[in-house]
């Protein structure tokens, strides 16, 4: 049986809402093989991060190096990197692989509000990740670093996507649940401005959603869906698992990644 596959490049997180757990129960929820390289480990839970321990670089070479050299990746989707080292790193090691279907999530900042990038680190992931990606998937607080441009409206989103997307030559999502456009986000694809609308889930945890939209965006892509199909499929997944309503942690819980696993081996006794 071959089935397709995906890496995700990202960090920890020991209470398994967000970063490489929540990409794998993602990516294996859609139907691909996952695999991953971990960038930092992190002890964390809903109400925020407390430590974080970064990989080495050469340990992080050797990761994605294992993975490329045995199962190569249909899609890789790229995390929390905190360091301009570690960016460097994985850029050289998709360059030399040519990897294909890079999704970029520009993790900055926690749903708890917790700093998880330091800020050389920006500039390294524009001038040598970014230019990699086919997808860059940013929230509107990360969109305005990286666009250098204040968004307060839906003029505002489609300005800024436009100048990232052709500024580092690659398709933007830019996610609009930040108080700006309810739910709805902006796709610019090729020159193209794309809108999905969503509807806004009145579920207070949301901790791992822009790990969760990104994995599942990297897994369709890998089965050789569209982009556009892609997100559609993405933003469809992400919906059913807030409206399934976990409620775990003191603070921003995480979703529920298996809503739609009914399987015999998923039964209670």
């Amino acid at each position: 049986m071959n089935v397709k596959t995906a890496l995700t490049i990202a960090g920890s997180d020991c209470s398994g809402g967000a970063g490489i757990q929540a990409d794998l129960k993602t990516m294996t929820m859609n139907g691909v093989y996952a695999m991953s390289a971990i960038t930092a480990l992190t002890a964390q839970n809903t109400t925020g991060v407390s430590a974080i321990l970064e990989s080495t670089p050469e340990f992080l070479k050797q990761q994605i190096d294992a993975v490329f050299e045995d199962i190569r990746p249909d899609a890789v989707k790229i995390g929390m990197v905190a360091s301009s080292e570690l960016i460097r790193v994985i850029a050289d090691r998709l360059r030399f692989y040519r990897a294909e279907n890079v999704v970029v999530d520009p993790v900055m900042v926690a749903t708890s509000g917790s700093s998880l990038m330091k800020t050389d680190a920006v500039q390294t992931l524009t001038e040598e990740l970014l230019p990699l990606a086919a997808l860059v998937t940013p929230n509107i607080p990360e969109a305005q670093v990286l666009s250098g441009m204040e968004i307060g409206s839906v003029q505002d989103m489609e300005a800024a996507a436009k100048k990232i997307g052709d500024t580092y030559r690659c398709s933007v999502l830019l996610k609009g649940g930040h108080c700006v456009n309810d739910a709805n986000d902006l796709l610019y694809d090729k020159g193209e401005t794309i809108w999905f609308p969503g509807k806004r889930i009145d579920n207070p945890n949301t901790h791992g959603t822009g790990c969760t939209l990104s994995s599942a965006i990297a897994a369709n892509l890998a089965k050789g869906f569209s982009l556009h199909a892609s997100v559609r499929r993405a933003k469809d997944y992400i919906s059913g698992a807030l409206a399934a309503m976990l409620d775990l942690g003191k603070g921003s819980g995480p979703m529920n990644h298996a809503f739609d696993l009914g399987g015999e081996f998923s039964k209670e006794a």
